[in-house]
């Protein structure tokens, strides 16, 4: 329908009046996806990530098991036993002036919370002794202090600008103000240097939760180091979270931060079988299957071995060194017993297929090489598809609203069948899948993408072989957002110290709270505290997580 007049609007009939406010209403949708795609433009030329073009759909939160039951004003809980009531710290009483004769009715406990934060500057007087043989022998100062300030000192600059997204130039402010002479140079220092403990237990972390998670979700975020743009990578589970920051987000850097800190490639089974699966050619396949050395330690000693061979020399599609070094990549995490049996939950993005995915990655070559890989698609960010589409007409906005009621109540059913497993509902289930992404509207843009989540239904209905998998990436997406807090407060990183220490504090922050360790207890122990509580390590704690599930 064309647009009439402004005058001629009179003359319309109800049902003409509804079909233009139909057209109408599918224009100013056209617009404001013009309008964010030119923002989402100079976000780009700025530099900038864009903006997401459109709120959430609700279909997680509509579709949770608190929507599905009774409607009602909820009870008030009432509020419990303090639970610091037995954690008092000192006593203080309180004498009351009265008059004579008064008589004594015992005490009113109340409890008052409070903290101390005091500047201390303590010198410590080393002896110094010169032994027999002229050797001179300086007594050792408490473990803990680096550079002239102490461990307490440490932990608060770490729990404050980790957990608390307290930049260095307030927290230079705070300190000051509390009576700390200290620099900003300093700050940084504390926060990027002398960081091996932690770093350690994060590369043990990221190996011990692959080496025994049924599954992990992954995501990633746009993230600046050393003036460039990079990517920030996030993976784990309900036990564990590790983030990884490069150049790079494609496959081949996804597969070197699943060997958890290692930095070999391995040939053997599981490798040749990703080779193969990606159409390596046979006479290749046969020189590294051949050749003696089958282990290398570092990228530069593999690259060697492939200009060795000749394969770096070859120009021809698909890129033989690119499936070579995804093949040995693959085959050093199986070398080390990671990814066995586990699921790798996804948004679909193809550097994080790396399992038996129909559309690209891995195809059923992993089947080939016994591995047990798989990986799964997120329901949010399928719908978020159909969700996104911008209708032109009446029929297009009811075919749209149609699809997504019979998307949401399929995620439901979904979701009511990991509650109480059924075979017979899941090969229901199967079927109603095939029925709904199957239907033919006649909004051809609809079509094409149903038919495209067709496709893609062994990934969106992997659930149905791993009841215990989540249906989307929202704990990825949780996790990765304190990557994009950091991001907007304090900007890109510049050095590989900072970005280390970015993303190993962030993950074993992250890593805390999912284990239930409070992060300031767990920084005191392994500073050296004096006074710290004893965290066992946490990879033990992530191990045994899993074995309690």
């Amino acid at each position: 329908m064309s647009l009439p007049e402004i005058g001629s609007l009179e003359s319309l009939s109800l049902a003409e009046l509804r079909e233009l406010v139909g057209v109408l209403m599918g224009e100013v949708r056209r617009l404001q996806a013009d309008n964010q795609a030119l923002r989402d433009e100079v976000a780009r030329l700025k530099g900038l990530p864009p903006r997401p073009p459109l709120r959430p759909s609700g279909m997680e939160k509509a579709t949770g098991a608190a929507s599905s039951g009774k409607t009602g004003r909820r009870s008030r809980r009432r509020r419990g036993v303090k639970r610091d009531r037995d954690a008092v710290t000192a006593e203080v009483v309180l004498t009351a002036s009265v008059p004579g004769g008064s008589r004594f009715k015992g005490y009113q406990d109340i409890l008052v919370r409070d903290l101390r934060l005091s500047a201390e500057v303590v010198r410590y007087r080393r002896e110094r002794w010169v032994t027999p043989s002229g050797e001179t022998v300086v007594a050792r100062l408490p473990a803990g202090i680096v550079g002239g300030f102490g461990p307490a000192l440490r932990r608060f600059i770490l729990a404050a600008h980790v957990q608390g997204q307290v930049t260095t130039e307030r927290l230079v402010a705070l300190l000051t103000g509390i009576g700390v002479a200290i620099s900003k140079r300093q700050v940084v220092r504390l926060l990027t240097g002398s960081l091996n403990t932690f770093i350690e237990e994060d590369h043990a972390v990221l190996q011990a939760g692959l080496a025994t998670a049924r599954w992990i979700t992954v995501d990633d975020t746009a993230a600046r180091h050393g003036h460039a743009d990079g990517f920030t990578t996030q993976v784990g589970d309900d036990r564990f979270t590790a983030f990884r920051t490069g150049p790079s987000k494609s496959r081949q850097a996804f597969l070197s931060l699943l060997r958890a800190g290692h930095t070999g490639y391995v040939i053997n089974d599981a490798a040749l079988g990703v080779m193969r699966g990606l159409s390596l050619a046979g006479p290749l396949l046969a020189r590294l299957a051949a050749h003696p050395a089958k282990r290398f330690a570092d990228e530069a000693t593999w690259t060697a071995h492939l200009t060795a061979l000749g394969i770096s020399q070859l120009d021809v599609t698909p890129d033989p060194v690119r499936v070579a070094t995804e093949g040995a990549l693959w085959g050093a995490i199986r070398d080390q017993g990671l990814l066995t049996n586990t699921v790798i939950v996804s948004d679909g993005a193809r550097q994080f297929r790396v399992g038996t995915h129909p559309c690209g990655g891995f195809p059923n070559l992993l089947r080939r090489s016994r591995t047990q890989a798989s990986s799964a698609l997120c329901w949010v960010h399928a719908e978020r598809l159909v969700h996104k589409l911008v209708p032109a007409t009446p029929a297009q906005r009811r075919a749209i609203e149609t699809t997504q009621s019979l998307i949401w109540w399929f995620y439901a059913d979904l979701k009511s069948w990991k509650r109480d497993l059924c075979p017979r509902r899941a090969a229901a289930l199967r079927a109603r899948f095939d029925r709904i992404f199957r239907r033919r509207t006649g909004y051809l843009t609809l079509d094409r993408l149903m038919a495209r989540l067709h496709r893609q239904k062994a990934d969106l209905l992997r659930v149905l072989q791993h009841p215990d998998i989540p249906l989307h990436t929202n704990g990825s997406e949780n996790d990765i957002r304190s990557c994009v807090t950091k991001r907007k407060i304090s900007g890109g990183t510049v050095s590989d110290r900072g970005r280390t220490a970015r993303n190993v504090m962030l993950g074993l922050m992250k890593t805390c709270a999912k284990l239930g360790v409070s992060f300031f207890r767990y920084l005191g122990d392994r500073l050296n505290l004096p006074s710290g509580t004893a965290v066992p390590p946490l990879p033990d704690l992530v191990r045994q997580a899993q074995a309690a599930m």
